[in-house]
């Protein structure tokens, strides 16, 4: 089974709200065994809703869409899905009573425009909205072999939720469409760029391959989604589990963590395994290493402290290695991470990290590469990779 989630209100196409109903309704689906291969958004236009739902039944076997079911005139949701269906608009008497009642509990009369809210396109099973006045729709649709459910739901959020667990995907369960599971795992690693790191999983990340592994990247940290399928969930984290060793095996230490953990997760998590505390000292990125680090060990029980100093004295690797040296010293820490201060982009220059231990300094070059915006992460976390390794070497 195919899905499609349809998001629908010119809120969501002129950037002014954010759709996490679509992120949501992924999830359900996902749970359900169902493969969502559609995100469409579309703004409150019946010429293009009537397009949009046309395709959309086309090519899915699912159809779920959210918003457009309200009471106004930019509420095209029934009235463009009749269209596309060649169907007409009915009245359903318990769902008109319904929306009355809604309003006589506040004490208020139903004003005459919200009975469109009861009007349903033939054919189609109403999908009861315990807490609104927009009850859903629920239509099959056939096109010669080609047959497609399209379900309808309000664009409010909960109301959205509660009327998929009570009534949606209970019916989705009952009617045999979860024949497969889909089960995703994160394997997070550090110190390659994206082509770099696609070289070494020429076997793993070629397309068709079960499981499937995808490549992200985000402030230098790459992300290699693991997505399996199966009938049980056991086949899909057995075929998950050979797929993290072969990419252990692949990259070796370049993988630092897998699901939501962070560098400095894993900092801190050793850190802690081992006794040893750590103090900073940063210049061009402004305080981001101590701000990371101290949002995981809020108890200060690792991270003892950092510093920022000027740009203008850690621009070579000497100042960089002193002063990782010194805030060993001045706090007592087991290592002193210092993070020296930005070189000319595009130039030959280097910028340096330095960490200070019992076995004393160790330092790594580097040039500015990609998008300002990532200067600032990559040089934190190649700080964190320096130390990750140095703690791997201790344990």
């Amino acid at each position: 089974m195919i899905a499609e989630i349809l998001a629908i209100g010119d809120e969501l196409t002129s950037g002014q709200r954010l759709d996490t109903n679509t992120q949501w309704l992924s999830q359900q689906l996902e749970a359900l065994g169902i493969e969502v291969l559609f995100h469409t958004t579309v703004g409150d236009d019946l010429e293009a809703n009537i397009q949009v739902f046309k395709t959309a039944l086309s090519r899915a076997n699912l159809v779920i869409a959210t918003g457009g079911l309200g009471p106004t005139d930019d509420d095209l949701t029934r009235q463009a899905l009749a269209n596309a269906t060649s169907t007409h608009l009915k009245l359903d008497a318990d769902s008109l009573e319904h929306i009355q009642r809604r309003f006589s509990m506040r004490g208020r009369e139903m004003p005459p425009k919200n009975q469109i809210q009861a009007m349903f396109p033939e054919g189609s099973r109403v999908i009861f909205n315990p807490n609104g006045t927009a009850p859903g729709i629920d239509l099959d649709y056939s096109v010669g072999m080609h047959h497609s459910r399209f379900i309808a739901l309000p664009g409010v959020p909960a109301e959205m939720k509660e009327m998929w667990t009570a009534t949606v995907a209970p019916s989705l369960a009952g009617q045999g469409t979860a024949k497969k599971v889909i089960r995703h795992h994160v394997v997070k690693c550090f110190g390659v760029g994206e082509s770099h790191m696609e070289s070494l999983l020429p076997d793993l990340i070629k397309r068709g391959r079960e499981p499937r592994v995808g490549i992200t990247v985000h402030q230098a940290t790459i992300s290699l989604r693991i997505t399996a399928t199966g009938t049980e969930a056991s086949q899909c984290e057995a075929a998950i589990a050979d797929t993290v060793k072969q990419i252990h095996a692949a990259v070796g230490d370049l993988v630092f963590g897998e699901g939501d953990e962070e560098l400095h997760d894993v900092i801190v998590r050793d850190l802690l395994a081992q006794g040893k505390k750590v103090a900073t000292v940063e210049s061009s990125t402004s305080g981001l290493l101590a701000f990371w680090l101290g949002a995981v060990d809020d108890q200060r029980q690792v991270f003892i402290g950092g510093q920022i100093k000027p740009p203008s004295e850690l621009t070579t690797q000497e100042a960089v290695e002193k002063a990782a040296a010194a805030i060993r010293q001045q706090t007592g820490a087991d290592y002193g991470l210092a993070l020296g201060t930005f070189c000319e982009a595009d130039s030959s220059d280097d910028y340096f990290v330095a960490l200070a231990s019992a076995e004393g300094v160790e330092s790594k070059a580097s040039g500015l590469a990609g998008h300002p915006e990532i200067w600032g992460p990559r040089m934190a976390k190649q700080g964190l990779d320096l130390l990750r390794k140095k703690l791997i070497a201790k344990a």
